[in-house]
């Protein structure tokens, strides 16, 4: 992706159906040039499949109407799918200026469909005689989510205000853009050098290694660089014995989004009120209402009330574990109250004491390749799925990788690429996308999936160790990957992920159960060098602590979620944003040493678009399901019993939005979720 000048269309790889394995995009041969281009032609080519849709003379039926939407944008999507994966993944200058043009673009484009009359018209006729066009099941279910899209669009609303929605809607898109590049580029710009063993004291050598790769990479051999990725500063904050480099760390990390240069706190002010403005012109209270219409959830009362009943025993169990951390302070002859900087580091200190763990004693039977290899493993036994590496297959970056997924008959069920390592070019955290969606309508078209990761990387030649946290992060990320790899549907709409937000963590969350069983421990927790298995009391010491810390962990999670949940709430001022955070914070007892996980200025789930906007519970919500779903297979006796899991694949994985969340999870598990469980694998029922 080296040129920027103009493309001639005809010797656009993006508009060409691609030659590489599989239909993969080829990469090697993409260029930031090519974007615009493509995006110009793929854009009028779905204007005209729009226009033929919505002037068909014939009287509307499924087939003209919604399946010919279906059909529609195929080069779209495919030209989005290559550039927003490189946005995020491996971006740099030029492809930024592309997507600040874009964006808004493309929310223009997509609201001119949802807002088309005509269309509208068609799609209303259909579903209000839905009941007499012999539809199947899944018919029904497409039919009945784009006449919600069209409504939640404001397709129903007079032409003054469809246009007021229309400006939103654009500008929220330029505002989105703005806050995940505001993000990335502190997180480019922020490097703590270490010099010398003063600056490394505490430190292991993985964490070492990794730090001066890290210096290496940003043109300081010979020194130690700590960057903004979890996988690089948690670890730093977890064994650092410099507390005043912890808290120079700390507060830089806490603080991106909000430097001088890339500040997002006017971004959060106006992007919350045009979210406001949106929600009444669609007739809802507030976009926490609008949003949450369309949930498990259904009301933010009912989400407030899942993280309510569960904030007050993390926070008693939180502040029981700080207490346990300022009397280690007190031992070692501090004279400091414990600090957002100290908790990592005297958690450590503390785990040591009560379980005999040291994470330093896990990492080296955590290999990231080894854990991978547990993934794919766990998926095998589960659902006969098999993972062939293909470095055949193009990729956007030297570090990525791929594999040829099959079944148990050994047809194909798609490519899988892994994209490990954190990079400048890459944003922050870890995340599943689709290149290519799932879909059978004209002959089965099988899906392209992503994980991308951050994890420290270290010299050439040296394993990559994982902390177990790194772990279940892979298996997470790879729970979301199987639900995309899985689908078995006809229709693209309602595939692979593309179901109600606080069902989508489903399948991702219960994924984790896995890593954390004896039987895949055993198995693939080897150690890099001398290949041996855990040891057996290390392995009992690493499931005895596997609810440490849970008082805090908790109490940083399910600050962010209300914190979200406030800047959506009805009659919300969010003018001056840090201050509305300082009020959320002090109104639930924040604490004092802990900070929210996800800070405004950098909360890129809910602002860096509508993702998880007013919907963060989600992981929670999801986390009711996940903890009550392992239950299947314990009670079944078999973590791979094939009852259960022919279950969990038929109506979850392979699923998508077939069916109501609800009656999904019903027909795996044979009974609505026990609450309950939650608590329990959070191991906050004793303070309950």
């Amino acid at each position: 992706m080296s040129s920027d000048q103009p493309t001639p269309t005809a010797a656009n790889p993006l508009l060409a159906e691609s030659t590489a394995p599989f239909g993969s995009p080829p990469w090697q041969r993409i260029e930031v040039a090519h974007f615009r281009p493509a995006f110009d032609a793929a854009l009028a080519e779905h204007d005209r499949e729009i226009a033929a849709i919505a002037g068909d003379p014939a009287e509307p039926s499924f087939d003209n109407t919604v399946a010919a939407l279906e059909r529609s944008g195929r080069t779209l999507r495919r030209v989005a799918a290559a550039f927003f994966n490189l946005t995020s993944a491996h971006s740099n200058d030029a492809l930024e200026a592309v997507e600040r043009d874009i964006a808004p673009l493309l929310a223009r484009h997509h609201n001119a469909i949802q807002q088309n009359p005509a269309l509208f018209r068609r799609v209303d006729a259909l579903f209000a005689r839905r009941g007499d066009l012999g539809l199947t099941p899944e018919q029904g279910r497409v039919l009945e989510r784009y006449h919600l899209g069209f409504t939640r669009s404001g397709a129903g609303l007079d032409e003054a205000a469809k246009r007021r929605l229309s400006e939103i809607v654009e500008r929220l898109a330029t505002l989105g853009t703005s806050f995940g590049q505001n993000v990335l580029a502190d997180e480019k710009a922020y490097a703590l050098m270490l010099d010398g063993e003063a600056d490394l004291a505490g430190l292991p050598q993985e964490l070492r290694d990794a730090a001066a790769a890290a210096a290496a990479d940003r043109g300081q051999p010979g020194r130690h660089a700590i960057t903004l990725g979890r996988s690089s500063i948690e670890p730093f904050l977890q064994f650092s014995t410099r507390r005043d480099l912890r808290e120079t760390a700390f507060k830089a990390w806490i603080a991106r989004g909000e430097g001088a240069a890339a500040d997002n706190r006017p971004i959060i002010a106006e992007t919350v009120a045009l979210r406001a403005e949106q929600a009444q012109l669609l007739g809802y209270p507030s976009y926490a209402d609008f949003r949450l219409a369309d949930t498990m959830a259904k009301t933010p009362e009912a989400a407030l009330g899942l993280l309510n009943s569960v904030w007050q025993p993390a926070r008693a169990r939180a502040l029981r574990e700080q207490e346990k951390l300022q009397a280690l302070v007190a031992e070692e002859g501090g004279n400091f109250e414990v600090a957002a900087w100290d908790w990592r580091y005297y958690a450590e200190q503390q785990r040591k004491r009560e379980f005999d763990l040291d994470e330093s004693e896990l990492k080296p039977y955590l290999q990231l390749e080894r854990i991978i290899e547990a993934a794919f493993d766990t998926a095998h036994r589960l659902f006969g799925l098999s993972f062939r590496e293909r470095p055949d297959v193009p990729v956007w970056h030297p570090d990525v990788r791929t594999w040829e997924v099959t079944g148990r008959d050994g047809r194909f069920v798609g490519l899988f690429y892994g994209d490990y390592f954190a990079r400048p070019s890459k944003r922050s955290g870890a995340w599943m996308e689709a290149i290519r969606e799932q879909e059978s309508l004209d002959g089965e078209v099988r899906p392209i999936v992503v994980n991308v990761m951050n994890f420290a990387k270290v010299a050439e030649g040296t394993p990559s160790l994982l902390s177990f946290d790194d772990a279940r992060t892979l298996f997470h990320e790879f729970g979301h990957a199987l639900h995309g790899l899985m689908s078995d549907l006809t229709y693209p709409t309602i595939a692979g992920t593309n179901v109600a937000r606080d069902f989508v963590e489903f399948p991702s969350q219960l994924y984790e159960h896995w890593l954390e069983r004896p039987e895949i421990l055993r198995r693939h927790a080897l150690h890099y060098r001398t290949g041996e298995p855990m040891p057996e009391a290390l392995l009992q010491r690493v499931l005895a602590a596997r609810s440490f810390n849970q008082g805090f962990a908790t109490v940083e999670f399910i600050s962010s979620a209300l914190v979200d949940l406030d800047f959506h709430a009805a009659g919300a001022d969010a003018s001056d944003p840090a201050a509305f955070e300082r009020a959320t914070l002090q109104r639930i007892g924040m604490p004092s040493a802990i900070v929210m996980r996800h800070r405004p200025p950098h909360f890129q789930h809910v602002f860096a678009g509508s993702g998880y906007s007013a919907g963060y519970y989600s992981y929670l919500w999801s986390e009711v399901l996940d903890a009550d779903g392992f239950g299947a297979f314990e009670e079944a006796g078999d973590i791979f019993d094939p009852a259960v899991s022919q279950r969990l694949a038929e109506f979850v994985y392979s699923a998508g939005y077939r069916r109501d969340p609800a009656e999904a999870y019903q027909a795996f598990r044979g009974r609505p979720p026990e609450p309950a469980a939650l608590l329990k694998k959070r191991g906050l029922a004793e303070a309950a």
